[in-house]
């Protein structure tokens, strides 16, 4: 059994396509459960982040780091940072531009240094890099070749209903499930470490 959390900012719709994706690939393990968490929500649920065994962090690319608001987010967590509620869970994360490189790679490691910072363990994405041979497609999962986590690009002028594509999609998906698989194996491990911190 894992408890996962999905904490996420969108701002026009498309982060949080992916955010559902996660949840989805996290709820194809029938001992998973997704608790789905936008920043804005976040303030009624830190008990439930605090209880879950991993906490998969979502937030569009904008100018080439995450959103205002999820950095707001990620700043409210100094009320409890000594504490280290986080320390030894499982991380992991995704983002969106509207740009095919749109400086992605800049948002995950922002959220790779915040979840260190928490003491976290963090997942990176176990996918080779798709579309990028002759007989390869865009509709390969990790088409866009991210390997710190989920990345997607919606073109700027499609809603949420059509971007990102559906290859992006599957590959959020694919990392939800990865984390739940991971977090379900680790929690004896994680229950012991807690028990020996005390």
């Amino acid at each position: 059994m894992s408890k996962v959390v999905v904490v996420y900012h969108s701002g026009y719709g498309h982060t949080r396509v992916l955010a559902e994706a996660v949840a989805r690939g996290v709820e194809t393990r029938p001992d998973s459960t997704a608790l789905l968490l936008s920043v804005e929500q976040v303030a009624l649920h830190w008990q439930q982040m605090h209880g879950a065994d991993a906490i998969i962090f979502g937030s569009p690319t904008y100018m080439g780091c995450v959103s205002a608001q999820f950095k707001h987010f990620m700043e409210a967590t100094s009320a409890f940072y000594l504490a280290k509620p986080w320390r030894n869970k499982l991380a992991a994360g995704f983002t969106n531009s509207g740009n095919q490189c749109g400086d992605k790679f800049n948002t995950l490691v922002q959220m790779v240094t915040f979840a260190a910072q928490h003491s976290m363990i963090w997942v990176g994405l176990d996918l080779l890099p798709g579309n990028n041979t002759r007989v390869a497609t865009a509709q390969d999962l990790n088409r866009l070749g991210g390997s710190l986590g989920a990345m997607a690009q919606s073109n700027l002028d499609e809603g949420s209903d059509t971007a990102p594509p559906e290859a992006d999609r599957r590959t959020a998906m694919h990392l939800g499930e990865r984390v739940a698989t991971l977090a379900a194996q680790m929690s004896p491990i994680q229950t012991h470490l807690s028990s020996q911190s005390g």
